[in-house]
């Protein structure tokens, strides 16, 4: 246990006003309320309020938050009131370790209708103070870290309760470092042996490739010394709970897990941070769709950063984080750094959110007694921010990964739901299978007699439960179907390295990756399990290394009848790269579309025109046309810059028609050709961060463009 003199030592290190003699008084009250008090694991119990103040000096707390938490247990466990602690040390901290004392009584992992209730008191707890919660948190914090010493089944309850609320609390107030913790404490409890052997894992994969932050960080500070940028860098494996959810949620194996390090670059200012972007872009490729500007749209919490995730040259992903000082104060703190201090004043930090604001953007639209279930619901909604929460048209709730659609909820009700799903309702609209769910929608799944999953469900479906069922029925419903295709993709993924697929060499593969035959292998490669890549590189690893010459355009697409033709749909202009699907049409042969295509709606009803279809896995050439929407300066130059750009990046421009002009901007539509979905991305983000290009986007003309004909 730390003494009073080296906790105000803690609190000088940021706060040299702080009042000492204030401390070390609530200090030495603290200790004689609690004399003869012990924890369960034999130390005497001031102890824990002690350790609880230490942590939050870590987050640069005011004097009073760290007086409330040396004394937050008083009330309750000892024979101090009220009005003494008020007589002491004031009304402003007794009002605070009150606050403390009534959410410590309230029970908030119950699974009655009082649950609800209790959540009211909670938030209104909360909205008279917020450091009410920051004193709660750090006080579960430090019990989750000595949770050893309690009984096993008390261990667990408050583990779950930890799971549950706790952790996405921490996490909603912007306190990430909080959550993670949280989240990873009460995972060693309720699954020892799943974070044992990621920890494991993670040891193996250090052995085999070497100290990968060090490396990677190195580069990075490199790229950004070239480039003359002035910042930090750090590196980190995630947390082990962090890669068990991903694991979950995206049903791979840990060796299938690309972004598992995470980088943060802290710069000086605002601009350093789109100059650190782009130096990191220029060295690494980014991965298309994990780009976030946090800075430019904020959280409701205040946090800001730029999110990316890259990848190398041996394929591994990193998420990469760039942002300032001061933003990197508010992700650490979150809410809390309003109270921040240092150097004896309030931190003035312009990104911290007032605590006032933010809690009341949660409280405002509840304000009757009677509402508490639906208040209880919208809290939970907010706090669960990575998951979705939708309902039955009983009422009975679902829950959701985020990126879910009406496929994951009808195998979340029940395989045989699932299995013959034909369609969706959301909110009483019918909506396509692909469609994304969103928080609070009611989903009603639509049943046929005779219908089974489809391939393209696989391409859809995000959760591993909802994969795995539609997987295990394709193969028992259409098992050669699927080896005919699989035996298509394979001849195509060898012949573009200049070998056969052999059946030694099917052999050969299915032994390498532990299948018990070739058809069972082609099998797996038809239903998407597998890549005809992964094949080939099983059997040749040296020429998967080697990209070889680029697809030819009538070799593109793979899944189609010999002589059969294709065109790509006008309307969603697929790339390669992108999921698709065929359309069969008289006199065009296959168009095809990509996978979320709103113009798929129109032949939901004529399953026997849909034909599985993939891209070819190899290089193709810069020939397959796009649209990008583009919002730009009107200033002399700024065209031509914008045309140059997209010239260094290898992408042709094909056409340009100005859609709307006025006095300060242009809006065109330009027509580029690319290689893949990835070139197009990378094209997005260097006009994106363009000071004279105000929006870009990909544009897809729904509306007017001509598709396939009955």
């Amino acid at each position: 246990m730390i003494s009073a003199e080296d906790l105000v030592a803690l609190v000088r290190n940021y706060n040299p006003k702080t009042n000492a003699d204030r401390i070390i008084r609530a200090y030495e009250f603290g200790k004689q309320m609690h004399e003869g008090q012990f924890r369960h694991s034999g130390e005497p119990y001031f102890s824990h309020p002690v350790a609880v103040a230490a942590i939050l000096t870590e987050q640069r707390l005011d004097d009073a938050t760290i007086i409330t938490a040396l004394l937050h247990d008083t009330i309750e466990d000892t024979k101090a009131s009220y009005s003494k602690i008020a007589e002491l040390f004031g009304d402003e901290v007794a009002m605070l370790v009150d606050g403390v004392t009534k959410l410590t009584n309230l029970q908030l992992s119950s699974r009655e209708t009082k649950q609800a209730e209790n959540f009211r008191k909670l938030f209104m707890a909360m909205s008279k103070d917020l450091r009410v919660i920051l004193v709660k948190l750090a006080d579960r914090l430090h019990n989750m870290r000595t949770i050893k010493a309690m009984r096993p089944e008390k261990q667990v309850q408050k583990a779950r309760e930890t799971m549950d609320i706790f952790a996405p609390l921490a996490g909603r107030m912007g306190m990430q470092w909080m959550r993670e913790e949280l989240e990873d404490l009460a995972f060693r409890v309720l699954n020892p042996e799943g974070r044992q052997s990621i920890i494991r894992r993670f040891i193996t994969l250090q052995r085999e490739t070497g100290d990968v932050i060090h490396r990677i960080t190195g580069d990075m500070r490199h790229e950004l010394e070239k480039a003359g940028i002035e910042a930090e860098v750090f590196g980190r494996a995630k947390k082990p709970y962090s890669i068990w959810r991903k694991m979950q949620e995206k049903d791979q194996g840990f060796s299938r897990l690309s972004d598992i390090y995470g980088f943060r670059i802290i710069t000086r200012t605002e601009e350093d941070c789109y100059r650190a972007l782009g130096a990191i872009h220029q060295r690494w490729r980014a991965v298309p769709g994990r780009f976030k500007d946090y800075i430019s749209q904020p959280k409701s919490n205040g946090y800001r950063s730029i999110h990316t995730t890259v990848s190398g040259r041996d394929g591994k992903r990193v998420e990469v984080q760039i942002r300032t000082r001061q933003m990197h104060d508010v992700a650490e703190s979150g809410v809390a750094a309003h109270w921040s201090y240092r150097d004896g004043v309030r931190t003035e930090n312009p990104f911290a959110v007032d605590p006032a604001k933010w809690i009341a953007s949660l409280t405002e639209q509840f304000n009757s007694e009677e509402d508490h279930e639906d208040f209880l619901e919208a809290v939970k909604l907010e706090m669960y921010s990575d998951q979705v929460f939708c309902f039955t048209p009983k009422g009975d709730v679902v829950k959701l990964p985020r990126g879910a659609t009406p496929i994951d909820f009808a195998y979340a009700i029940h395989t045989r739901i699932g299995h013959a799903c034909v369609g969706a309702k959301v909110d009483g609209i019918r909506v396509p299978l692909w469609t994304r769910l969103k928080n609070g929608q009611s989903v009603d799944i639509i049943t046929a007699d005779g219908q089974t999953p489809q391939v393209t469900w696989l391409e859809i479906a995000v959760t591993g439960k909802a994969r795995t069922a539609i997987r295990r029925a394709l193969r028992e419903v259409d098992r050669e179907r699927f080896i005919k295709l699989g035996r298509e993709l394979v001849r195509a993924g060898f012949e573009h390295v200049g070998r056969k697929a052999t059946d030694k060499a099917l052999e050969t593969a299915a032994k390498q990756l532990r299948i018990k035959d070739s058809d069972e292998l082609l099998a797996r490669v038809g239903s998407a399990e597998l890549t005809a890549h992964d094949v080939v590189a099983v059997v040749y690893p040296d020429l998967t290394k080697d990209e070889g010459e680029a697809i030819p355009l009538r070799r593109a697409v793979i899944g189609l009848e010999p002589g059969q033709k294709f065109e790509r749909a006008p309307c969603c202009q697929p790339l390669p790269g992108e999921r698709i699907v065929g359309i069969t049409s008289r006199g065009k042969g296959v168009v095809v579309h990509a996978i979320d295509c709103d113009r798929l709606t129109e032949f939901e009803d004529q399953p026997q025109r849909w034909v599985d279809l993939h891209w070819h896995s190899g290089t193709h050439p810069a020939a397959y046309g796009a649209t990008l929407d583009l919002t730009i300066g009107n200033d002399a130059g700024v065209l031509g810059r914008i045309c140059t750009l997209i010239g260094e990046k290898k992408a042709n421009i094909s056409n340009l028609e100005f859609v709307d002009r006025k006095p300060d901007f242009y809006r065109l539509l330009l027509s580029v050709e690319v290689r893949d979905l990835q070139q197009l991305h990378s094209l997005m983000l260097m006009l994106e961060a363009e000071s004279d290009v105000a929006a870009v986007e990909r544009y897809r003309n729904t509306r007017d463009a001509a598709v396939a004909a009955s």
